[in-house]
């Protein structure tokens, strides 16, 4: 039986343009989030799927309704809660090592934690970078610093806000099958932002599509495709093909207009 480990209920968040006119980013948002499982976030640019992420996070507020992980509620950012960024952000003057043990030594336990270290390089196949620079390594690379630095605190939630999203196609599988090896043998509760409805199916248990803003739920798709997912099997393509229908971009888009 499924444990919810975060629960959202009827979340409402409203920012002010620079004119100090309100804009709705979220409306009466509510979402359980099983304990282990990998889901996504889709929907329209500006439908909220960031702002929703990082309420979970604990980096911003709703000015309605509440947010709880493990019943508690959520206040305040926590190593508990590890978050992943589009651009991996890493500390240019820190080695690859250093960049990863910074966690550890902030919370004052990289001595007793320090093997996990080499743990999540192994894993996902950094080993032998330990001491390059970010400058030295590709962007695919940086991301997977960046993982792994999320990972290193043990978070019981990984947030992705759309991390692959600057990779070229060939980098950006490969960071996806990783994602699901770590997610796999780590067992954390993973919750993505994605705009790429093939990586939301291919990485997901479910995928959750939201409206234009205000950014509500309007559906969330069970995932059921066995654990080897395969973009070209049957299965695979009718659910692309539904969760694109709730989109409202179907499968016949408007041929393109070339001007010459």
């Amino acid at each position: 039986m499924s444990e919810t480990l975060i629960d959202i209920q009827k979340v409402d968040r409203v920012y002010h343009d620079s004119q100090f006119n309100p804009v709705e980013a979220l409306k009466e948002v509510s979402l359980q989030i099983q304990k282990g499982e990998f889901i996504s976030l889709i929907g329209p640019s500006g439908c909220g799927k960031t702002t929703l992420l990082r309420l979970i996070a604990g980096l911003d507020k709703p000015q309605a309704g509440s947010l709880s992980i493990d019943g508690e509620e959520i206040s305040a950012p926590s190593p508990e809660r590890g978050y992943i960024f589009q651009q991996p952000t890493l500390y240019p003057w820190a080695t690859v090592y250093e960049n990863v043990a910074i966690g550890l030594k902030a919370r004052k336990v990289y001595r007793e934690k320090k093997y996990l270290i080499q743990n999540y390089l192994d894993m996902i196949g950094l080993s032998g970078f330990e001491k390059a620079f970010p400058h030295e390594i590709s962007g695919g690379m940086a991301q997977r610093v960046a993982i792994i630095r999320a990972l290193i605190n043990e978070p019981k939630v990984l947030l992705l806000d759309e991390p692959l999203g600057s990779l070229d196609a060939f980098k950006r599988i490969e960071l996806q099958n990783q994602l699901i090896d770590v997610w796999k043998k780590t067992g954390a509760t993973m919750a993505m932002v994605t705009h790429d409805v093939d990586e939301a199916i291919y990485l997901s248990t479910r995928v959750a599509v939201m409206t234009a803003r205000p950014g509500r739920i309007a559906t969330i798709f069970d995932v059921q495709l066995g654990g080897e997912r395969n973009r070209n099997n049957d299965d695979f393509i009718a659910l692309r093909k539904k969760i694109l229908e709730e989109l409202h971009l179907g499968i016949s888009r408007p041929q393109p207009e070339y001007a010459i």
